[in-house]
């Protein structure tokens, strides 16, 4: 989704630095998005999810 936003020149390398090496897939990162959005999540507040490929990426 992101990358639609880009230039052509910085989508090629768009996630590359990243410790896992590539942009995430929506499939890879929509299950946060639905915890976050359920009543499971209803007592969080306040806090960052990292979904990052890997610690240091953000």
């Amino acid at each position: 989704m992101i990358p639609s936003t880009f230039g052509p020149e910085k989508v090629d390398g768009f996630g590359v630095d990243t410790p896992l090496g590539r942009a995430g897939q929506p499939v890879e990162v929509a299950a946060a998005f639905v915890f976050l959005a359920s009543a499971e999540a209803s007592y969080i507040s306040g806090t960052v999810l990292g979904i990052t490929g890997g610690p240091g990426a953000f």
